[in-house]
């Protein structure tokens, strides 16, 4: 037992010395932190991002030219069950809204073939655009930094963001989040 005493005794001072050097090493040769997700900042307040985006026919679209009135976005897609739980509401909302109500734009993180063949089962009378869905794609420069969907943006008449809203819409809530009616 005693001449396992000093043993341990210089076991444990080699290693904390090592421990010093090594950090000391790391030190001087600047280790890399251990890369974090930046936060995107609020988007609410904010103008509306440049986005032109093509339509389902291939069109490109300026989000910009939607300002005058408000906007209401919905970023989905066609695999995305709850996007297309809430689509038929979000279809009669626009229909009630007419020209002079708020916008509703459908931005679709999808193929041009998936939008096309969802939409002959499910028609709305709003316009959809296309975006690959990506690191920064609209729905990103739009606020959604966790990248789920469905993810809806209001933009008032003068094109800043006043509200977002990630997950789906329960009944009826789409008019009252939009108008504040």
């Amino acid at each position: 037992m005693t001449r396992l005493r000093p043993a341990l005794l210089w076991t444990a001072v080699l290693a904390g010395g090592l421990g010093l050097w090594a950090g000391n090493v790391m030190e001087e040769r600047g280790a890399a932190p251990v890369p974090r997700q930046a936060k995107a900042a609020d988007p609410i307040g904010s103008p509306l991002p440049a986005i032109v985006l093509p339509d389902l026919s291939g069109t490109p679209v300026d989000l910009a030219a939607f300002r005058g009135r408000p906007l209401l976005i919905n970023v989905w897609a066609s695999w995305c069950g709850p996007c297309v739980e809430e689509m038929p509401e979000l279809a009669r909302f626009a229909d009630a809204q007419g020209d002079q109500g708020v916008q509703v734009l459908g931005l679709a993180l999808d193929t041009r073939e998936g939008v096309q063949d969802f939409l002959q089962r499910v028609p709305v009378g709003y316009p959809i655009v296309l975006d690959t869905p990506g690191r920064d794609d609209a729905s990103v420069r739009l606020g959604n930094t966790q990248g789920l969907l469905p993810y809806s943006v209001l933009v008032d008449a003068q094109g800043r963001i006043v509200r977002r809203k990630l997950g789906p819409f329960s009944p009826g809530e789409i008019e009252e989040w939009a108008t504040g009616r």
